[in-house]
């Protein structure tokens, strides 16, 4: 190890790194203000200009681009090889140590220009890590601070292996590839192209999980970095045991139906299902309410709470066992009443007032992926329509969109029944939707009288009301659409129910 090249925009760990190639004879040559932050540390540097014998220009768009940089790179270890470089004065660079201009970092400020944007767009740096990492096997590859360590250690051991070089390898070619993905995904977005020619899709390792939907399959959580905001990616966990591949699923099921509302508001979720859900004004009120929704599914379920957990709330809690918790926070008080439970996941995410920039969602099948907006819309309040002889009073209507808004996280085709903003009753995932709603009328039992009814989409026929008369329903949201809403509308001016359509469907498969 002759020669090192090192450029990088994150300065951590720089200066210790440098010195501990110095330290061991290596050269150093580098570009403005890494050299600068090298020199002004006491590391000897040479500047890549006096390399190429060639100024930096254009406001240092142009520094590393040059034959004796990318020659000294790209030069396998051979005799022609080597024999090129000597008649062409250019020296062999063994190790190149490069991160990129911060374009995700520039994008995510509030008001970032184009302009500004299109300068934090990298030229150089990419070249440099594509040059070297293609020619891995002579040239060793450092895109990422936290190798700086191993990498020294490998160095004054002399234990630098063909696997290193080419692990770095492979983190060089998956860096840039993630830089150019963030790059491309924010022209679209600039164009509004939603639905590009190509799409590329990148993450970053969270977790490799202990195994996935099953014991027998592999499994890992990768993070999309460039989504910003509370989401079950970005919250922190504060304790317990690590997440596993359904609790993530679920955490996530639970919190984006909880977010959904303004109350204070709690849900339990079971299998990507809610199996209990309320709003009250007290928390531990709401949570009570639905935990009594369905005590028996609350068991081993994931508990999201809209605002922060309180004392109360947490010692009902710890009463039951729980997989998980997610909230904005935890009080102090709660804290140390839940971590007493070694292995409940406590999850943090922050204020949930506001979605996320990630405006869509990616399904994957054999051989592809299907792409669509996320279902953030519920309704719109101006479209609703009263289609029966029966209006709902002002709280009657708030009770069915409470229940919408439960029923639109449901697993199609899907009924939920509320009572006094209770969930009582789900019908989940059945092929037809009067089976759904039966599953919910015996859930609900007695209390289904007086409750009201949200269906997911269309009644493709009476069936439905019918049940719903027989079971006690007085209300009914439904999206309407159907050939045969005549027919349901007439059903429940029979049964004296009152029937809302939304007009918009929320299928969930």
């Amino acid at each position: 190890m002759k020669r090192a090249l090192i450029s990088v925009s994150n300065k951590e760990g720089l200066v210790e790194f440098g010195r501990g190639l110095a330290e061991m004879g290596v050269e150093i040559v580098s570009t403005g203000g890494t050299a600068k932050a090298l020199k002004e540390a006491g590391v000897p540097v040479t500047y890549v200009s006096d390399v190429t014998g060639f100024p930096e220009i254009l406001d240092g768009r142009v520094k590393t681009l040059h034959p004796k940089v990318h020659g000294g790179i790209l030069a396998m270890r051979s005799d022609e090889h080597l024999s090129q470089l000597k008649e062409l004065d250019i020296t062999p660079i063994d190790l190149v140590v490069v991160n990129l201009y911060p374009f995700r970092e520039t994008i995510s400020r509030e008001g970032v220009t184009l302009k500004e944007a299109i300068e934090n767009i990298d030229i150089g740096g990419p070249t440099m890590v594509r040059a070297a990492a293609k020619n891995y096997q002579n040239v060793m590859i450092v895109v990422n601070p936290e190798r700086y360590t191993g990498i020294l250690e490998a160095l004054k051991s002399d234990s630098v292996t063909a696997e290193l070089r080419l692990s770095l390898a492979r983190e060089a070619f998956a860096h840039t590839a993630t830089y150019d993905s963030a790059i491309s995904s924010y022209l679209n977005g600039v164009a509004g192209e939603t639905f590009p020619a190509e799409l590329s899709v990148s993450g970053q390792l969270v977790q490799t999980l202990r195994y996935g939907e099953n014991p027998h399959q592999k499994a890992a959580f990768y993070q999309d970095k460039s989504v910003q905001g509370a989401c079950i990616a970005n919250a922190e966990q504060l304790h317990g045991k690590e997440l596993s591949y359904n609790n993530i699923l679920d955490a996530n099921a639970a919190l984006e139906l909880v977010r959904e509302f303004s109350e204070t508001t709690v849900t339990i979720i079971k299998h990507n299902n809610p199996c209990g859900c309320a709003s009250d004004t007290e928390m531990v009120v709401a949570y009570e309410k639905a935990l009594e929704g369905d005590p028996v599914s609350a068991y081993g379920g994931i508990v999201a709470c809209n605002r922060p957990v309180d004392k109360v709330t947490a010692e009902k809690m710890s009463e039951i066992f729980l997989e998980a918790v997610i909230a904005p926070d935890f009080s102090g008080e709660a804290l140390d009443i839940l971590t007493k439970k070694p292995n409940l996941r406590l999850l943090k995410t922050g204020d949930l007032t506001s979605q996320t920039n990630d405006p869509m969602e990616i399904r994957k099948v054999n051989g592809g992926f299907l792409l669509q907006q996320n279902d953030r819309e519920l309704l719109n309040p101006e479209k609703l329509k009263v289609a029966t002889e029966k209006n709902p009073t002002q709280q009657q209507l708030d009770e069915l969109i409470f229940a919408m808004t439960i029923v639109k996280h449901v697993k199609s085709n899907a009924i939920v029944v509320s009572k006094d903003k209770q969930l009582i009753g789900v019908g989940a995932g059945q092929m037809n939707r009067v089976g759904s709603a039966n599953i919910a009328f015996t859930q609900a039992g007695e209390k289904a009288k007086g409750a009201v009814l949200a269906s997911d989409a269309f009644f493709p026929f009476r069936d439905t009301v019918d049940a719903a008369a027989k079971a006690g329903i007085i209300g009914v949201i439904q999206p309407g659409g159907s050939k045969r809403d005549e027919e349901s509308i007439l059903a429940c001016n029979e049964h004296g129910l009152s029937m809302v359509l939304t007009g918009m469907r929320h299928f969930k498969h």
